[in-house]
């Protein structure tokens, strides 16, 4: 991150050298150029053009959906299940659900990220029905007093529910892979949604973190993903991608994806952090209270921002609003 006379302004932050990765096979190839000197073998490589093109994309999204906050987005945490590993139980009653939900959207929340069904290690899956009898009394008390919401889930018929009562945006931890008929929803009601990462389910997904490079192999998968679902007739300015911070990822492997989030950005679309609360901050400050984690997730939420990264779902929203004012400032000044 540098203002020199030659560092380069990619999604707001300044970047003075950029890494060129292949891989092909099981043979990686890495080369960090200075920009000038990039800039030079662009002409000749038509491959590497196309990909550093991705990295001028706008973020229609934020534009379309208002999902603003100065030059970043907070989705605050709004779980109504009795087992999520960091506030379950909280929102059970609905008028504390309620009291919740706006109290963070007056401490700057853009959106409340509502979710009926517990995605933690080990969770077992809920029915649909039963996801439904819980979000969507919330939905529509929060649509009625005009607040901007995002719906988690995994189930189409959760997704129509939610789209028809108000929801703007979807949250969907499979990458619409868990449930066939997703993409048809997202395609016929044409709102943004939020594809992840995840090897497997939340019951099986942390015996299945075996990857060659988690960064490459997380990369490959949402870009296939995305490339599936424009196929499918979803529009490419609707998509918003997450690399899953722990889901199916041990403690490095989630440090190893934080400390190269801008990456990502060759995709060509806007990328969203949920590091919240994760295990990975207990692995290095031994706090197992996941309420008491909020310095960790503050790190490592400005590390991504110096990446250019500018959605965040999180549960504390007053103090990391705080953090990202603060910051903001003090890159501008």
């Amino acid at each position: 991150m540098s203002r020199d006379k030659d560092a380069l302004l990619i999604q707001g932050i300044y970047f003075s050298k950029i890494e060129v990765i292949s891989r092909q096979n099981s043979l990686k190839k890495r080369k960090v150029y200075d920009f000038k000197d990039f800039f030079r073998i662009l002409d000749k490589n038509k491959a590497i053009r196309d990909v550093f093109n991705n990295l001028k994309y706008k973020n229609k999204i934020q534009e379309k959906t208002k999902l603003k906050n100065k030059d970043y987005s907070i989705f605050g945490i709004l779980n109504v299940t009795p087992d999520s590993f960091s506030d379950g139980g909280k929102n059970i009653d609905l008028s504390k659900a309620i009291d919740n939900a706006l109290k963070m959207i007056n401490e700057g929340a853009s959106f409340i990220d509502i979710g009926g069904e517990s995605t933690r290690p080990g969770a077992e899956e809920i029915n649909a029905d039963e996801e439904i009898s819980r979000v969507l009394p919330i939905i529509q008390r929060l649509n009625f007093k005009k607040v901007d919401l995002s719906l988690d889930t995994r189930n189409s018929s959760t997704m129509e529910f939610g789209i028809l009562s108000g929801v703007k945006v979807i949250n969907d931890v499979s990458g619409l892979i868990h449930d066939k008929n997703s993409i048809n929803v997202i395609k016929r009601y044409n709102i943004p949604v939020v594809i992840m990462h995840m090897p497997g389910t939340p019951k099986t997904m942390m015996k299945n973190n075996k990857y060659s490079d988690v960064v490459l192999d997380v990369f490959d998968f949402l870009d296939e993903r995305k490339k599936v679902l424009v196929n499918a007739g979803i529009k490419h300015e609707n998509i918003i991608i997450d690399p899953g911070i722990g889901f199916g990822k041990d403690y490095l492997q989630n440090l190893e994806l934080i400390k190269n989030l801008s990456t990502f950005h060759s995709l060509g679309v806007p990328l969203m952090l949920g590091v919240s609360r994760k295990r990975f901050i207990e692995a290095i400050s031994s706090e197992s209270e996941p309420k008491e984690r909020v310095g960790g997730t503050i790190s490592a939420t400005l590390s991504a921002m110096t990446q250019g990264i500018k959605i965040h779902r999180v549960h504390d929203v007053k103090e990391i609003n705080q953090a990202l004012k603060v910051f903001e400032r003090l890159l501008i000044s």
